[in-house]
């Protein structure tokens, strides 16, 4: 079997609804990496957003802020930036509007005065506070809080801004994309717990496809190599620019039937199961040891 170059979604994918990497992932990455095969984080996240318990699971490379950071081995091949004057147009409709916001940078997250207020309204969906539906919500969201609150009060470069995300407060999702979508890549979000009217913006004409094929011209592999695992609408892009398309069993109709399998949820070890069928899990054999072992198991 040749060896493979997997690129792996984050949120949905690799990590469960609290954004915890299942143990029965990290050993079959681990292992899959161990027998050859080369493994990229391809992820809407920003830098800042993947945080140490993912990276520890050990990768080849990261995909980030939906294909405009490009690492591999630790070094930056590309990094892409919108314009300091459109950030600041877009952050002004969105005060104008009360939109909360967060502005991702690699030099870490901003949430607007009243981004936090904005995602727990939306994540805990009219539970009642101190409630243990409630609690059990935001605390979902433990670990993306405590990074907005580290960078909390920290001066901005708006001129080192890879995309921005929103948490709509009714405002219409169509209305910020026939505003900004000309200008910009609209996304509708890929957190479900967000709401459907909220959403990011991002840089033109780059997504998950242009980053894979970045990758795969430096490292001068061929698509036929190539899978990739997702649950969202942004993963299509990502689905169409390699040979083999795994989507979760939580993705959304329109990943799944633009993919050739489909694997249980991270919770549900789909990520295992998945690497397992494709017997990534196995040492690569050579032709001859594979005869030989096929030759003792029948005598």
């Amino acid at each position: 079997m040749e060896n493979k170059l997997i690129f792996m979604d984050v949120d949905g994918t690799l990590c469960n609804p609290s954004g915890i990497v299942p143990d029965s992932a990290k050993t079959a990455i681990k292992t899959a990496r161990s027998n050859g095969h080369k493994i990229f984080l391809c992820t809407g996240r920003s830098k800042p957003e993947i945080i140490d318990e993912i990276l520890e699971v050990g990768f080849d490379g990261v995909i980030g802020a939906g294909g405009g950071y490009i690492e591999i081995k630790n070094t930056v091949l590309e990094h892409k930036l919108m314009p300091e004057k459109d950030v600041r147009d877009i952050i002004d409709y969105f005060e104008k509007h009360t939109i909360g916001y967060y502005i991702e940078s690699n030099s870490g997250l901003f949430g607007s005065a009243n981004c936090l207020s904005s995602i727990i309204s939306q994540i805990s969906n009219g539970a009642i506070e101190g409630s243990v539906e409630y609690e059990q919500a935001i605390a979902e969201f433990d670990w993306f809080k405590k990074i907005l609150d580290d960078n909390a009060g920290k001066a901005i470069d708006y001129g080192f801004v890879n995309k921005i995300s929103f948490i709509s407060n009714g405002h219409p999702y169509d209305a910020v994309a026939s505003k900004f979508g000309d200008t910009f890549q609209m996304h509708r979000t890929t957190v479900a717990q967000f709401g459907p009217q909220s959403g990011e913006v991002s840089i033109k004409d780059v997504n998950k496809a242009t980053a894979i094929a970045t990758v795969l011209d430096e490292l001068d592999i061929d698509i036929k190599h190539t899978l990739g695992y997702g649950d969202g609408n942004n993963d299509i892009d990502m689905f169409n620019a390699v040979a083999h398309g795994v989507a979760m069993e939580n993705a959304t109709p329109s990943l799944k039937a633009l993919s050739h399998e489909i694997t249980p949820t991270a919770d549900d070890h789909g990520i295992a199961l998945s690497f397992k069928k494709k017997r990534l899990h196995l040492k690569k054999t050579s032709k001859k040891e594979f005869l030989y072992h096929a030759n003792v198991q029948t005598t």
